[in-house]
């Protein structure tokens, strides 16, 4: 997997999305799970529509609760 350069391609974009998460106070497995399963509903054809993903980033107010990081007081 990481012996080729698409290999490392892929890997780097795999890791990315949980330290993304990280940075924007999110649960890194939670986040993941659900940008899968919600990218899964908007693909077509095989491709998914750009335009239609904005929902999913870290900084969208549609996330689900369980991906935000409970604020400590």
């Amino acid at each position: 997997f990481h012996n080729t350069a698409r290999g490392a391609e892929a890997s780097a974009l795999v890791y990315s999305i949980p330290e993304t998460a990280k940075l924007n106070n999110l649960r890194p497995y939670y986040y993941f799970r659900h940008i899968l399963t919600a990218a899964e509903a908007v693909r077509k054809k095989g491709n998914i529509d750009p335009a239609k993903l904005n929902f999913l980033m870290p900084w969208s107010a549609e996330l689900p609760e369980e991906c935000r990081k409970p604020r400590h007081s």
